[in-house]
This record gives structure tokens, sequence and C-alpha cells, in this order.
């Protein structure tokens, strides 16, 4: 069964669509990267997708309630400011909120769900700091848990790697990775193409609105697609740690 099914999706800003006729289904097990140069329409996709601004077409997530969708996918958007002086653990909470009934405390499966997000995002010494008092990419660490806390099939994130350190990078892109083997599934929108060739079971790259190419990365990032595509060249082997991919150089 698909987690994330779209069928013939277009999406406008203005007068003009910069989304083109997006038909793609995502599964369980799954861990996608969202690839394309700027303004190739990664962003407006995952809105659109969502039902966060109109479309046309189908998107199976956007005709359910705003409840049901949040079971069934957790949203990280690219603006991760966190608005309000509370403490760490709070902001997590939230986490949790599609499944409480309004005025609901949380409950021992809820405490489960939040220590678990909180371990796997290394914040257990975070706890009690306020959130709004933190670094760039420690707020992104906690944004990230608190969308890990929502525990839902989907969990589809917009450039999460950005403003993270190289560890952080790698490490949240092995979290990805294990959430989908346990049988979730991610999409994250990624500029970095080394970080998708090792970690990404699945790459969807988009030119200019419309899916360019989709498959595993060993496929589909070919010298003529990076050449026509990002305008670049690239060094792509496969080592003995795994998929090695560094770009080399700008084709003008």
């Amino acid at each position: 069964m698909a987690l994330l099914s779209l069928a013939h999706l277009y999406a406008a800003r203005g007068p003009c669509d910069v989304l083109h006729d997006i038909s793609l289904s995502v599964a369980a097990g799954e861990f996608v990267g969202l690839l394309g140069p700027n303004g190739a329409g990664k962003t407006t996709l995952m809105r659109a997708a969502l039902g966060l601004m109109p479309a046309r077409g189908e998107a199976n997530l956007a005709m359910l309630d705003r409840r049901a969708r949040a079971r069934a996918v957790a949203w990280l958007p690219q603006a991760r400011e966190i608005a309000w002086p509370v403490d760490v653990e709070t902001v997590i909470t939230l986490g949790r909120a599609p499944h409480l009934a309004p005025g609901q405390s949380p409950g021992p499966a809820d405490r489960d769900a939040i220590d678990a997000a909180i371990a796997r995002m290394g914040l257990d010494g975070f706890r009690t700091r306020i959130a709004t008092q933190l670094s760039g990419g420690e707020q992104a660490r906690v944004l990230i848990a608190r969308a890990l806390a929502q525990q839902t099939p989907l969990l589809m994130a917009d450039e999460p790697t950005a403003g993270l350190d190289p560890a952080s990078q790698i490490g949240l892109m092995e979290l990805f990775a294990a959430t989908a083997r346990e049988g979730r599934a991610v999409i994250a929108s990624l500029h970095d193409l080394g970080l998708a060739v090792r970690h990404c079971s699945r790459v969807i790259v988009l030119d200019r609105g419309r899916i360019a190419a989709d498959g595993r990365p060993d496929a589909v990032l070919t010298p003529d697609l990076l050449a026509r595509v990002f305008h670049i060249s690239a060094h792509f082997v496969q080592g003995s740690d795994g998929p090695i991919f560094q770009p080399l150089g700008v084709i003008r």
C-alpha cells in the first residue's frame, strides 16, 4: 500500500504552473531523496502533496482531514525557527498532539515515543533547556525529534540537513535510512548528492517542475543527467565502504 500517492499533480505560483503532471508513489521501507537544482519544484511538490497549497490532480494525503493527515505524515519544513521560549521536552511533546484528544495529557505510550525521539537525536541532556536559546543546529535536532515523536508511517522533510555539521548530517541520514528499514518511509529534499547516493534507497530528480528521473541512485545519477539537470561533472564509484560521489566541476 502506498503511503504517498500522487497522480497528475499540477501546482502554480501566480499564473504559471511550477509543477507539471507529477505522478509517483512511495511505499513503506523506502528512503526517497528528492533532488533537483534550486527552483526545480521540490518544496512545492511536498507542500502540494500535503495539501498545504492549492493544486490540481490527486494527492492521497491532501484528501485527509487535518487530524488524520497528522497521524499519517510528519512534516519538517525548511523554516525551523522555534517561536516560543519553552523547554526542549515540551517542544518534542507537541509531536504527540495528533494522538491526543483536546486537553488530554500524554500517557505511557506517548512518554515512550517522546523518550525514544529524544534518545535517537541525542537530546537527553537538553530536556530542560529553553529551546529558543539553542543554536540553529540544535534547534533543528529538536524539531526533527518532534517529528520522530509523531510516529507516523511517513516522514517528509524539506532540506533536513541544512545547518547541521557533517557528523550530524551523516547521523541524520543514517537515522532516516534506519527508520525506512523499520517499515516506515522517509522523503527528504536534499542538495548534497553525495549524502543521497550513500543513504537513499531511491532518488527522484526534478527539473523545471517535472520528474527527470526516478530510481536507484546509481542508475539515476548518470553523467548525462548530471550534466543536463545539475550542470556538473562528478566522480561516482562503488568503494569498499559503499558508493562515493564527489562533484568535480561546472559544465557551462
